[in-house]
């Protein structure tokens, strides 16, 4: 847990119950068998077909910008190896209330993974059952371009993306970064987009069908998301 203690100490982890999901929610199951060994280091990591595992300092500074809480529907698009994905369904999950364990549907809160590989896609899967959360019914995968989002799933109360989207002018502002349209769409109001662009981390806040609050925080580094 010193890599834990460190990104508390350092002030990259605050929120109570992200800091419980970094603990309980562990890395090294993440991992292809070959690098379990450097789960500790605070460093971004290969799992095959030119993608990494992200550094955790930046795992965690966008889940602390997301803000996920308990109830949430969340899409996790480029979820990866699914260690992203584990740690935003253990916040937003809600144990059934044991007097009512007779009644299936007690469960709040849901994450839709989406990973364009496939064989990544699957290699999550199996990180993220794990920990029961597809049994539950807690996350869902699909294999299709995160760059469109997921209508079928919308509203979302919140949008993670781990990697890249290419920056460029477009109707979303002069000079401003490209966040797909369909990420813009599906979100709820009041609702939160954290997704790199470019080396910069975006914060995107919706205000209302038209207008975002926008925060840029630069100095980052990415793989590209892929898209077809």
């Amino acid at each position: 847990m010193a890599l834990i203690d460190y990104l508390i100490e350092e002030g990259w982890l605050k929120t109570p119950e992200i800091i419980k999901a970094f603990r309980e929610i562990k890395r090294v199951d993440f991992l292809p068998e070959e690098i379990k060994n450097l789960a500790e280091l605070n460093e971004a990591l290969p799992i095959g077909y030119g993608q990494t595992i992200s550094q955790p300092l930046v795992v965690a500074f966008m889940i602390e910008l997301l803000q996920p809480k308990k109830g949430e529907k969340i899409l996790d698009i480029g979820s990866g190896s699914g260690w992203t994905t584990a740690l935003l369904a253990h916040i937003v999950s809600e144990a059934p209330n044991s007097k009512l364990k007779s009644q299936k549907s007690k469960l709040k809160g849901k994450v839709i993974a989406i990973e364009i590989i496939p064989e990544l896609m699957e290699f999550g899967k199996k990180n993220v059952e794990k920990y029961n959360f597809v049994k539950k019914g807690i996350v869902e995968f699909i294999s299709a371009d995160g760059t469109k989002g997921y209508k079928k799933e919308a509203p979302f109360d919140k949008i993670l993306a781990s990697a890249s989207v290419h920056p460029h002018t477009n109707d979303f502002g002069v000079g401003a970064r490209s966040v797909p349209q369909g990420w813009r769409e599906q979100l709820k109001i009041g609702g939160r987009i954290v997704t790199p662009v470019g080396t910069s981390i975006w914060l995107l806040i919706k205000k209302s069908e038209t207008e975002f609050e926008k925060k840029e925080y630069p100095g980052f580094v990415f793989v590209p998301l892929v898209e077809k």
